[in-house]
């Protein structure tokens, strides 16, 4: 990504930020998710198959990528969604979650932002319609795929990370968990979010979205670094503890460096949470803006080649229970 296209996307995201810190009051509540039914894509004479697609939504044509897994299903659904300035093609080398989730079962969607957008349009601020596309996405690959309702699940990464905390309110329940990396702290805890997994992983010496909170883009310069100075994002520690307060979990416990499942990554686990959920943070000291066990890219800073992230989250996933 060149300097100007990554400087045009920090300026979409602190506009997103700020928007959405004006907004004020929270999303209302969830509803109690609807008794599911078996989707009409069990019984799809023509079902989608792997590769490039488009859905029309909003008066757009919106893409994604597809991997589909074998086996009759019903399948859990997983949307991978992409960074600020980054691509679905990208986000699906980078995660690879396209790679491995049909091998464990799952459908894994990665779509693409607006098409005049650097990235997603955060729930409740102005732009396109990015959570009633994610909907409508899932509605699309219910109907063209044996997939299991009850087990619907995004995952994202910086942005993408921010967007799916999101939804966790915004799809009101429909989501059974998400994972959120790199981005935990950029969507705000919600009142009276339904029991969801939440399973996150960030570096300390992060500088675009810091570890400990404050003012993103640390290495910005000019106008960029006045406008980064009007957004302040809370600590990391913070949302994922103000995120057991909204989904009622207790117990927690701390794994320190020695003893966590890397040398250098401590786990934040709480030990009661309702309806079986699972609440997790994964701390990579001295990792930087990265996918732990992705690929390295070097300006982005230190990543932990010995944690599996991708892995990690579909383990989660896969103990989630149903809606």
């Amino acid at each position: 990504m060149s300097r100007s296209t990554a400087a045009r996307g920090m300026l979409t995201l602190i506009t997103a930020v700020l928007t959405a810190t004006r907004c004020g009051a929270p999303p209302p509540a969830p509803s109690p998710p609807a008794q599911a039914a078996p989707t009409s894509g069990c019984a799809a004479t023509h079902p989608l198959e792997p590769g490039r697609h488009e859905l029309t939504f909003g008066g757009r044509q919106r893409r994604f990528l597809l991997a589909v897994p074998d086996g009759p299903g019903p399948h859990p659904i997983l949307l991978d969604l992409h960074g600020l300035g980054s691509s679905a093609a990208q986000q699906s080398a980078y995660s690879r979650l396209a790679e491995i989730g049909p091998r464990r079962g799952y459908i894994v969607a990665t779509p693409q932002a607006a098409q005049d957008r650097m990235g997603w349009t955060l729930p409740h601020t102005a732009g396109p319609d990015d959570t009633g596309f994610l909907g409508a996405l899932l509605d699309h690959l219910e109907h063209g795929l044996c997939a299991d309702p009850r087990r619907a699940f995004a995952a994202g990464m910086s942005y993408g990370a921010g967007m799916a905390a999101g939804l966790v309110c915004a799809m009101r329940g429909r989501l059974a968990g998400i994972a959120a990396v790199a981005g935990l702290n950029i969507s705000a805890p919600c009142a009276g979010a339904a029991p969801t997994t939440i399973i996150a992983f960030h570096g300390t010496a992060d500088r675009i979205v810091p570890y400990r909170g404050g003012h993103p883009l640390r290495d910005a310069t000019g106008d960029l670094r006045r406008l980064a100075d009007l957004v302040v994002l809370a600590p990391v520690e913070q949302s994922a503890a103000g995120w057991a307060a909204a989904l009622g979990c207790t117990g927690r416990t701390t794994t320190g460096p020695s003893t966590g499942p890397t040398p250098k990554v401590r786990l934040r686990d709480w030990k009661s949470c309702p309806g079986g959920i699972t609440l997790r943070l994964y701390t990579v000291n001295g990792g930087g803006h990265t996918w732990p066990g992705g690929i390295a890219v070097s300006r982005l800073g230190a990543t932990a080649p010995d944690l599996d992230a991708t892995g990690f989250i579909l383990d989660v996933f896969d103990r989630t229970p149903s809606r």
